[in-house]
């Protein structure tokens, strides 16, 4: 098996505030504030989530924020795909781009909080026919985003004639992102995506298995996606979400710690499928223990070995994380 990591010079790192934990406590106008200081920290995009809850709407605010910020770029992580059709996907993504100026990340999946759609009346399919759908998408999106007239007849959407309309400010179209963890979302992600989010895979209900969070089980996702993707694969751009940071100066001592509270079970959102122990805490590229040297330095090693290089970070933790950011900026 061939290594994951390309042979010519890495991508330079990039870094993303948001994802999970954008509920609008305190209001929209929290919200926008929360974009603009991870402007001023020097992330390079701010992604929003999209569920139903307690948060905003990302399309609303993708719209706020383009006239709130000024250089960072924004995103979704992600939209699901059942709440929109398509085609009025790509008319809402193409306005946001022109919006701000060419600034659009669009992300979007399968959709996977089955809560959400029930509560909605929205129908929630078998996870077959959800990865179908979005295959659709993709497809619609791709040409729509660039400006083209799309005639798409598949199992789930038909489209006959539509010019997609306003031509967005990049060029030939915005990035699409696709995130996943088992092979069918990955191997769909490396034939269309020009961002994939490499995510540990889940248990049943939802949580995280230890044993995807691992360096070794990381390197694996993105072998997969290198041999799905095949010649493309250079061409695409692979992300994580560090889901934990702790700052320290004591790396071993820290991870001990870690280690005895995932025994104990917390956090209640990992399931321990296999014994945890302080060497897979410390190369896990989902956490980030140590001096922000020390951080940087395995932000470096998880590079070199995957070739992951675009880092999510979540909004409660990018002020901890932003020195991190500073010592990476530009390699």
């Amino acid at each position: 098996m061939s290594s994951a990591a390309d042979a010519a010079a890495p991508r330079k790192f990039r870094f993303a505030a948001g994802g999970e934990g954008n509920a609008d406590e305190g209001g929209a106008r929290r919200f926008v504030k929360l974009a603009q200081k991870a402007e001023e920290l020097g992330y390079d995009t701010f992604m929003i989530p999209d569920h139903l809850g307690n948060q905003v709407g990302p399309i609303a605010a993708l719209g706020a924020l383009a006239v709130a910020t000024e250089k960072i770029r924004l995103g979704t992580a992600v939209l699901a795909n059942g709440f929109r059709h398509p085609a009025i996907l790509a008319k809402d993504a193409a306005t946001i781009d022109v919006l701000s100026g060419g600034r659009l990340e669009l992300g979007i999946g399968a959709g996977w909080m089955k809560e959400e759609f029930d509560k909605a009346g929205i129908e929630y399919d078998r996870p077959a026919v959800r990865i179908a759908k979005l295959e659709e998408t993709l497809q619609i999106l791709d040409t729509l985003l660039r400006g083209q007239e799309c005639n798409f007849e598949g199992q789930y959407y038909r489209i006959a004639g539509l010019k997609g309309s306003p031509r967005p400010r990049q060029g030939p179209r915005p990035p699409i992102a696709v995130g996943g963890g088992g092979p069918k979302m990955l191997a769909l992600a490396a034939k269309y995506a020009d961002i994939i989010s490499v995510a540990p895979p889940t248990s049943k209900d939802g949580r995280m298995l230890f044993s995807g969070i691992t360096m070794e089980a990381t390197a694996a996702r993105v072998e997969r996606i290198r041999e799905a993707a095949g010649d493309r694969f250079g061409d695409i751009e692979l992300n994580w979400t560090i889901t934990t940071i702790m700052p320290t100066e004591d790396r071993e001592a820290m991870a001990e710690m870690a280690v005895a509270a995932l025994l104990n079970g917390y956090p209640p959102n990992i399931e321990l499928d296999v014994t945890p122990t302080v060497e897979d805490i410390l190369r896990s590229p989902y956490l980030a223990i140590g001096t922000y040297e020390e951080i940087a330095d395995q932000i470096r090693n998880v590079r070199a070995r995957t070739s992951m290089s675009y880092v999510g970070i979540f909004p409660t933790q990018m002020e901890a994380f932003a020195p991190v950011v500073a010592q990476l900026a530009g390699e």
